[in-house]
């Protein structure tokens, strides 16, 4: 392992630029699934996907970080052999999870689709099972490269698994949609994905075969007792059940979403326009806000074997000094994110959707995604202090503080979705509330349990003033440049870069950015 897979800030970057590639490259593939499917069969397809993200939670989030937790920890110490052990016995319980995972949602198929309201979504829910299986396998390779601090493996897998959906997915919807239409058309779209992850599979487990004579080597010359069985698979256990509680919430509450939303506006609505709805919110909106919030997962998954191992070699100033950086970090990622979408969101979606949808759908998917763009930047504070306090081993926390915020979320939906003049508006403004909560009530925790005093000026007001320094120039181009903006790629792009240079060069020279945010040989050039 390089210095430079062992920093904070370089682990980031790899699993940074690599999920935001995943990202650019999933709505790359959502647009012609969209023009192939239409709003109503992308509604189906996100009544499928969150009881799919729901099962694929419960057997694999938690585990994974434990795994990195944990061969973190016995790596600082340098039990390479016990590191080992760990990843074995995670193996075998997530291929145990992944496979009854995948024999459930195949035998309640049926049942899944009832829930939803929606019986045309019974062949996605059996063509995305297999899924199950094989990302769990998958997340036991995962858990234990991060581990190691070797990020690259689980950034090419992701990419892996995004550019076979584009070349596998599509052509199987495509297929379908001629088949039997838009239903169809949904199955051969989820079909596709699972072949995606077993062609990602398959890398993570030839780059395993490759790096494993060299671990076998450094095993040989351990000295450490080995830990039994027993006892890894306790820690293992007691470890991820909170986490996987905690993982569970937010896919749980987009499930409630998934069977709520659509049921209560067809009291008021015809199905169709219900289910268009529920389609333009959950496939074009909450997949643009995706894009930005790869650096938050990327940041999180980072976090938790950094601090872990300050926190097995008593360091508690490095337990401060990344705790401080991932707070700065996620105000520098998610408020531009989060202002920058907001003020171009309509013209964004037009550009990527005006061929298959109404002038009329784009303009409520852009009142829309104004909103929820705002959760970018909480979100990311919610994944940062996560990461942090599971590396603290104060994996509760999270689950408690998501879990009062999804409570709010599932009252506030309950309470205004129902009303035909708020409709489907209630659920950005509920998923705003939520994440507000759980971000705060973090922040709280990491101060007291890093024993630290939050830098408001580095975490909060340097990064705020950099927004601002970039909104304002943005806000008056989109006044100006309106229709442009909707028509042409080259003027939104050239906005986009405005953007970027006026917010980089304004956090270089507030202080939002520091030299040694940046890759080592990019820190000579920086302003």
């Amino acid at each position: 392992m390089t210095q430079r897979q062992r920093s904070l800030v370089g682990g980031i970057s790899i699993l940074g630029v690599a999920g935001l590639i995943c990202k650019v490259v999933g709505v790359l593939y959502l647009i012609p699934l969209a023009n192939l499917i239409g709003p109503e069969g992308l509604g189906v397809y996100n009544q499928v996907f969150p009881s799919y993200n729901l099962m694929l939670t419960i057997s694999s989030a938690g585990l994974p970080v434990a795994v990195s937790r944990m061969v973190a920890n016995r790596l600082a110490r340098g039990q390479v052999r016990n590191s080992g052990r760990v990843f074995r016995i995670s193996l075998a319980l997530l291929g145990v999870l992944g496979l009854v995972s995948t024999l459930l949602m195949l035998l309640f198929s049926g049942s899944f689709a009832q829930a939803t309201g929606t019986l045309e979504s019974k062949m996605g829910f059996m063509a995305i099972a297999p899924s199950l299986l094989l990302v769990c396998v998958m997340s036991a390779f995962r858990g234990y490269m991060q581990g190691q601090r070797r990020m690259w493996p689980t950034a090419v897998s992701q990419l892996i698994e995004q550019v076979g959906k584009v070349a596998v997915a599509l052509p199987l919807a495509h297929a379908f949609t001629l088949k039997g239409g838009y239903a169809y058309g949904v199955a051969g779209a989820l079909l596709g994905t699972s072949l995606a992850e077993a062609a990602a599979l398959l890398y993570m487990y030839a780059d395993y075969l490759f790096v494993r004579p060299g671990i076998r080597r450094l095993e040989a010359r351990d000295e450490s007792v080995p830990e039994g069985r027993r006892s890894i698979s306790r820690e293992l256990l007691f470890t991820a059940v909170p986490i996987t509680i905690g993982a569970c919430i937010v896919p749980l509450a987009s499930t409630v979403d998934s069977f709520m939303l659509v049921r209560m506006m067809k009291a008021y609505l015809p199905e169709q326009e219900a289910l268009s709805r529920y389609g333009i919110y959950v496939g074009l909106v909450i997949s643009l806000i995706n894009v930005p919030t790869a650096l938050a997962m990327a940041m999180s998954s980072n976090l938790v074997p950094s601090i872990s191992a300050k926190r097995a070699q008593g360091d508690a100033s490095g337990i401060r000094r990344d705790a401080a950086a991932g707070l700065r970090l996620a105000s520098v990622i998610g408020l531009p994110s989060s202002v920058g979408m907001s003020l171009l969101a309509e013209p964004i979606l037009t550009l990527l959707f005006h061929r298959r949808y109404s002038p009329e759908m784009l303009r409520l998917g852009g009142q829309l995604l104004s909103v929820s763009a705002m959760t970018i930047a909480v979100f990311t504070l919610v994944q940062a202090t996560s990461g942090i306090l599971q590396g603290l081993y104060r994996q509760r926390i999270p689950m408690y503080t998501l879990f009062l915020g999804v409570v709010v979320k599932i009252i506030f939906n309950y309470s205004a979705v129902q009303f035909p003049a708020v409709n489907i508006f209630g659920a950005p403004w509920a998923s705003l509330a939520c994440y507000l909560i759980s971000g705060g009530l973090n922040l709280y925790f990491v101060a007291r349990h890093a024993l630290m005093k939050i830098d408001w000026m580095d975490f909060l007001l340097r990064p705020a003033a950099a927004t601002l320094v970039m909104a304002v120039p943005v806000f008056a181009l989109s006044l100006w440049l309106s229709g442009p903006l909707r028509r042409s790629w080259p003027v939104m792009l050239l906005v986009m870069a405005l953007a970027a240079v006026l917010y980089f060069a304004a956090a270089f020279k507030i202080g939002a950015l520091k030299r040694s945010d940046l890759p080592a040989r990019f820190r000579k050039g920086a302003i």
